[in-house]
């Protein structure tokens, strides 16, 4: 089965993409077992993000290990939201940063925009609606909720990889690739918005 496009990303890489520079980890990553609280601080996310951007939020939804009950995770919310146009940021970055979301990554070669919250720790991920890392997020987190040999193999090896000290926080996600292609070979595909 051929693999996805993607590829481990360099240093040079990981620094263009943080709009005010890549936080340095030179650490472990932190991970802790499945908190139950983790969807409420979904919910509590997504009604901030719909009251500020109301009908222009094609898709949102809660993504990443947080929001695969029994998984262990770092203890970020991820969420995923879709917009018309993601490059479009003059529809939508003032709105988030006068709620206190701050605008983290950006990277316009998949037009892919990332935001920290404002009182929450939670990773935004926003997209526009022909991206294929919509998909690829659904397929994989309704997979692990359903599939608890492959939910229990990816938490094996995200304790594993973990506990290696990396220096980005990109590198360890870059590390869990392969585990993530594995279990995507498996997983039925999901078509979020037709």
């Amino acid at each position: 089965m051929p693999k996805p496009d993607r590829v481990h990303y360099s240093d040079a890489d990981i620094e263009a993409s943080w709009v005010h520079g890549a936080p340095v980890l030179n650490s472990t990553v932190t991970m802790a077992e499945y908190d139950p609280a983790w969807p409420a601080a979904y919910e509590r996310e997504a009604a901030r993000i719909r009251s500020l951007l109301g009908a222009a939020v094609l898709l949102l939804e809660h993504v990443g290990s947080t929001s695969v009950p029994g998984l262990c995770a770092k203890p970020i919310v991820d969420i995923l939201l879709v917009l018309p146009d993601s490059s479009d940021e003059d529809g939508y970055l003032p709105v988030l940063e006068a709620a206190g979301y701050r605008l983290v990554i950006r990277e316009p070669e998949d037009e892919h925009r990332a935001f920290k919250g404002p009182d929450t720790d939670v990773n935004l991920h926003v997209y526009s609606p022909d991206s294929a890392e919509i998909g690829r997020y659904l397929t994989f987190r309704d997979h692990l909720r359903t599939h608890h040999a492959d939910r229990e193999l990816y938490a094996r090896t995200k304790r594993e990889l973990a506990g290696r000290t990396w220096k980005y926080i990109q590198h360890y996600a870059d590390a869990k690739n392969e585990v993530v292609d594995e279990i995507m070979a498996r997983a039925a595909p999901v078509r979020p918005l037709n």
